[in-house]
């Protein structure tokens, strides 16, 4: 057996299996530039068909690639047709598996970051920006990501990120409210502390109050105070999202819960989220020091019991230390308790 990373890197793609790409590549195009709200049960259908009929990682590969091509460009893009995009990455995230939105998901935020840093001119960031707001929107990702991408933004805070914290709250604000209020009022203070000791930086202080004002009509829920709010066009796919899911998963079990930092070292140390992802590569945890705290204490053992459990093979601390903690405990209740601990 061969695994699949080493398989790629020694197989030179053959002529049949580039054909069969192509192919594969030319299908799922013609779906993608058909996708509007009353067809989406229908494509949805047929993409699910094609992730049955071929291998996930050219799927994964494949949509990817055709999304990002169409939806990552120098112009704005149309906030429905981005919604329309990512509903159906939401749907095939869902019935198809996780692996699905967690490839189109780090593909999209190793993008961002990349172009974060490199200040470019055209309006890329913020479509994939409103990729990554949508992805939360339909459930595809928890909103630690999004608060790590905020604070991440305030922690740099240029005119320019300025305008994306704007986008981003404008797009998910009063769901990240509802969803973890503490947080976002943690961001809200950093924020005004930033812009009160940043205020003789800006030529103009107009974008920089804007904000503030925003986020302050954020913190008291007052919608009416953000141009251009408009939830309706969220609720109505949501609504078409709940009617294509067919599992009852459809809510927040299947939200990705991934910090932003994971994303970005994911070839580092390994895709924890997507449940078994290969990877290969050095221990995750290789510092001695911290090899040396996780040594478990059970308090004092006899020397039976540890004599006991060297002859049952018990070789490693954590074994040694719950065969203990069995072998010793006066019921469940206090083995439970010592488990715990």
């Amino acid at each position: 057996y061969v695994p699949p990373q080493i398989r790629k890197a020694q197989e030179t793609l053959d002529d049949k299996k580039r054909e069969e790409l192509g192919r594969l590549k030319k299908m799922v195009n013609g779906l993608i530039n058909r996708l509007s709200e009353p067809n989406l049960s229908s494509i949805s259908g047929q993409m699910e068909e094609l992730y049955m009929a071929n291998s996930r990682k050219d799927m994964n590969d494949t949509l990817t690639d055709i999304l990002m091509n169409a939806c990552v460009t120098a112009v704005a893009m149309p906030t429905r047709l981005l919604m329309e995009h990512v509903l159906l990455v939401s749907v095939l995230h869902h019935n198809v598996g996780i692996e699905v939105g967690a490839h189109f998901l780090e593909a999209v935020v190793k993008k961002f970051d990349e172009l974060c840093e490199s200040d470019a001119e055209g309006k890329e960031c913020e479509n994939l920006l409103a990729l990554i707001a949508h992805l939360y929107n339909f459930h595809v990702v928890h909103c630690l990501l999004i608060f790590d991408i905020l604070k991440k933004l305030v922690s740099t805070f240029t005119e320019k990120e300025i305008e994306l914290i704007l986008f981003l709250l404008k797009n998910v604000g009063f769901s990240l409210r509802k969803d973890d209020a503490l947080a976002l009022k943690e961001l809200i203070t950093e924020a005004q502390r930033k812009a009160s000791t940043a205020e003789k930086k800006f030529q103009d202080q107009t974008r920089v109050r804007f904000m503030l004002e925003t986020m302050l009509a954020l913190k008291n829920n007052d919608m009416r105070k953000i141009p251009g709010y408009d939830p309706e066009p969220v609720e109505r796919l949501r609504k078409l999202q709940r009617a294509l899911v067919h599992s009852s998963g459809s809510g927040k079990d299947t939200q990705l819960r991934v910090s932003l930092e994971s994303l970005l070292s994911a070839n580092q140390v390994g895709r924890w989220w997507i449940v078994g992802s290969s990877w290969s590569g050095a221990p995750m945890i290789s510092d001695t020091k911290s090899q040396a705290q996780q040594k478990l204490h059970v308090g004092k053992v006899s020397a039976k019991i540890m004599e006991l459990a060297r002859k049952l093979r018990m070789n490693t601390d954590i074994r040694r230390s719950i065969f203990c903690v069995l072998m010793t405990s006066e019921d469940f209740m206090d083995a439970f308790e010592k488990l715990l601990k």
